[in-house]
């Protein structure tokens, strides 16, 4: 038996909670003043805290909604702020967390939690799987034009923080989202908000209007060091656009601001095709690709039969899930849906591989190469590979 008990906390006890997570990861207390914007980011009952007698651990969540494969969009949580205090780790804390979040969620009829790792060790054990990727890449503004036949159109609007934080949030809303993209609730604006006004530059944002409205926006701050005043990086902290001719006309605005000699961008779609649109490709410099969100299928019926397939020879996946077992067992996944089923598998998996192929992120045959899929059925993995695969590649772009 536990030594500590697990309990959702009340919003005076969030200030708390949020300084204990900030020690965990190294950071300092927040103070009064930034506070004022951190507490508006705690969805009411969306925080859990472990006490012995006093506060050791804690997770946070708020709810949303993932879009997947065929545009459908499912219910989730994000979950986040979660840590246990320094000299109470390794002492089963965390796990307690996990699924007592796990426990809610299912009952809540959540179908996916999402999350973003620390340490790509951790969350595997709890049903998280790696789903997204995503790049992030640098441009030479000096070296860098757009092709001549690049798509021209539409206006752009700058505006400053204040106004980016009413418009955006509406832009993003009527954006058509791609397989990983999820809701963004009042809470994660919030965030946002909080991390954006961090920066001592002015943060600014630019507004594609197309034909039918807005649709794209970029977030965007430029700094440098004091000792080189005219050296200076354009840092991209959101961009999404609904068309070619937005996605054009937003990187034709950043490529143009004067005084900048590098335009960054952090965590983006792995098959974003901003090289096409340079007249010199190697204008661009892909920095690093990484990790990006990681989900749990809470309701493993509900997730395959709620997104669209390939078209493919039908897929029997056994799944165990030893922590939500009424997840486990066999199901038919077909190009018209998926459903449990008492045939045969073909193929064998855990809920966290499943979690990687599920979004399209990894493919099954790479993951039976690799061992995390038992092969029952030779032909199973091809099949699965055109099953599970997608047009474009996942991502969210959403941090948290």
């Amino acid at each position: 038996m536990s030594d500590f008990e697990i309990r959702t906390l009340d919003a005076g006890e969030h200030r708390a909670a949020s300084n204990l997570f900030r020690e965990t990861v190294h950071f300092p207390p927040s103070d009064d003043a930034e506070w004022v914007y951190a507490a508006r980011y705690y969805q009411p009952g969306g925080a859990l805290g472990a006490f012995d007698p006093e506060l050791i651990g804690t997770a946070r969540s708020f709810d949303a909604e993932l879009t997947v494969p065929g545009g459908t969009r499912l219910p989730m949580v994000g979950v986040t702020s979660v840590g246990v205090r320094p000299d109470r780790t390794r002492r089963g804390v965390l796990r307690a967390l996990m699924t007592t979040q796990l426990e809610d969620f299912a009952a809540r009829g959540v179908v996916f939690a999402n999350l973003l790792a620390s340490e790509a060790g951790i969350y595997g054990r709890f049903g998280y799987g790696l789903a997204t990727r995503s790049r992030g890449y640098s441009v030479d503004r000096h070296r860098a034009r757009l092709r001549p036949d690049a798509p021209v159109g539409g206006e752009l609007e700058l505006l400053d923080l204040d106004r980016a934080l009413e418009v955006c949030p509406r832009v993003y809303d009527g954006l058509e989202h791609r397989p990983g993209m999820m809701t963004r609730p009042e809470v994660l604006w919030r965030l946002y908000e909080t991390q954006l006004r961090r920066h001592a530059a002015p943060v600014k944002a630019v507004v594609h209007h197309g034909t039918g409205g807005p649709d794209g926006f970029a977030i965007y701050h430029v700094e440098g060091p004091m000792a080189h005043p005219w050296t200076k990086t354009a840092e991209v902290a959101d961009l999404f656009a609904g068309s070619a001719t937005a996605f054009a006309g937003l990187w034709r605005f950043l490529l143009g601001l004067d005084l900048v000699d590098r335009v960054v961008a952090e965590s983006r779609p792995l098959d974003e095709p901003v090289e096409l649109l340079l007249a010199d490709h190697r204008s661009g410099n892909v920095d690093r690709i990484e990790d990006e969100h990681w989900i749990r299928l809470v309701d493993v019926p509900t997730a395959l039969g709620g997104r669209a397939y390939g078209h493919a020879e039908p897929v029997v996946v056994e799944v165990t899930d030893p922590l939500l077992p009424a997840n486990s067992g066999s199901y038919l996944v077909t190009p018209n849906g998926a459903a449990r089923t008492d045939r045969p598998a073909g193929l064998r998996m855990d809920v966290t591989t499943l979690a990687m192929a599920y979004l399209g992120t990894w493919r099954p045959s790479a993951l039976a190469a690799a061992g995390r899929i038992e092969v029952r059925d030779p032909a199973a993995p091809a099949a699965a590979d055109v099953l599970f695969g997608t047009r474009t590649a996942a991502w969210s772009g959403s941090h948290f």
